[in-house]
């Protein structure tokens, strides 16, 4: 029988196939928080309240006694927020997931279980070949956190951490101001009439602009040297006034240095930074001043700089103080600490919802940026190329 005047065609009226909604399903994570053992290093990965987060959530969480401790938390304010606290330092390691600031020593790696996921700073500079191959040897999934890229393309643990950089240099170079045996005797304020002190910035990056912008709420002169006027433009910008700024020329960068008070070195290379300021120009600025090489982890702008810890931070050359510590943002533990947890747990949170590390990384590419090792293969070139090693593309193993 035919059906005259019908609303629907034959093939609508045929038995249709039924879309059905497919709940992703969610993963518990048993997260193990070893103490930092690295020199200088005092952050934790987590805070208490941080910690409160996930094990609402279903995850847990094992952490190695003291582990917070150089940044005010203590292992009561872990366990009131759900944490496991354990005195074993391989029962930590032997979590699925370890989160570390620092990476893991070798010796640390061998205490991880094959599979584990690894979530920590890379710091490739600092690694040697060894360290990749036992990663490789143990089938690690592992994760550096300076390389996870947020939605709008941004770093957000190196911007967090360059901000505490920039700030803390102002505040270092206050404090060396006003000590008694090495300070000029100045103070970092705009005292009316009182000339203020001069601050030259060298590098507009993130560093730069917090630098700035802390020296210009003390009340100091603030010039700002970048090659890039891109930067300069959006350092500008970002601060919301107008600040002296000028590209790299010796001989204006000459002159700024000899009237300045105090210089902040905040330059990033590709490999090493660039020295911009030849020990000739340390010599022309004035008994007292004072240095402040935030890019000593990449060896140093100051043709004068040497590295130093935060027991001896300061050294005195043709009359310069110099203050050059790796990890600045170390000396201020808890305040990094807390920014560095605001980073991890979303991402924590994340992983857990989209059911795994492996499913997050396959719809995150801003999460999949920072995977650099995958079940033991190397996915990263930057790492293949510096240490002639291997690797293959991450979008071929995650499907």
């Amino acid at each position: 029988m035919t059906i005259q005047n019908s609303p629907f065609t034959a093939s609508q009226l045929l038995p249709q196939e039924e879309m059905l909604e497919i709940s992703k399903k969610k993963g518990e994570l048993f997260i193990g928080i070893p103490r930092e053992t690295s020199y200088q290093e005092k952050r934790v990965c987590l805070t208490p309240d941080a910690v409160a987060a996930l094990t609402a959530h279903g995850h847990r969480v094992l952490i190695e006694s003291n582990a917070g401790i150089n940044a005010s938390f203590t292992d009561q304010n872990y366990s009131e927020s759900g944490a496991e606290i354990t005195n074993d330092t391989s029962k930590v390691f032997g979590c699925p997931i370890v989160l570390k600031v620092e990476p893991p020593s070798l010796e640390e790696l061998e205490l991880m279980n094959p599979q584990t996921v690894l979530i920590s700073a890379l710091q490739l500079k600092t690694q040697s070949k060894k360290y990749f191959e036992t990663l490789a040897t143990k089938r690690i999934t592992a994760m550096a956190f300076e390389f996870i890229r947020d939605e709008v393309g941004a770093y957000p643990a190196v911007r967090a951490l360059s901000e505490i950089a920039g700030t803390s240099a102002v505040l270092i170079a206050a404090e060396l101001m006003s000590n008694p045996n090495l300070g000029s005797g100045l103070m970092m304020g705009n005292i009316s009439g009182v000339p203020p002190v001069e601050v030259v910035i060298i590098g507009a990056g993130t560093v730069g602009e917090f630098a700035a912008r802390s020296a210009i709420g003390l009340g100091a002169g603030v010039k700002v040297f970048d090659n890039s006027i891109s930067k300069l433009r959006c350092l500008q910008t970002a601060i919301g006034r107008p600040v002296y700024t000028s590209t790299i020329q010796p001989k204006i960068l000459l002159k700024a240095l000899r009237r300045s008070d105090v210089v902040i070195g905040a330059v990033r290379g590709k490999d090493r930074s660039p020295i911009l300021v030849s020990e000739e120009m340390v010599e022309a600025m004035k008994p007292g001043s004072i240095i402040i090489d935030v890019s000593i982890d990449m060896g140093g702008c100051f043709e004068t700089s040497e590295v130093t810890s935060h027991d001896n931070p300061t050294f005195v050359k043709h009359g310069v103080n110099h203050y050059c510590v790796p990890n600045i943002p170390s000396r201020y533990p808890k305040t990094s600490s807390i920014s560095i947890s605001n980073i991890f747990t979303p991402y924590l949170l994340q992983i857990a919802e989209e059911g795994g590390i492996e499913q997050a990384v396959r719809f995150d590419k801003g999460l999949k940026n920072g995977l650099y090792f995958y079940h033991g293969i190397l996915t990263n070139k930057s790492v293949a190329d510096w240490f002639d090693l291997t690797y293959r593309d991450i979008n071929l193993l995650i499907l």
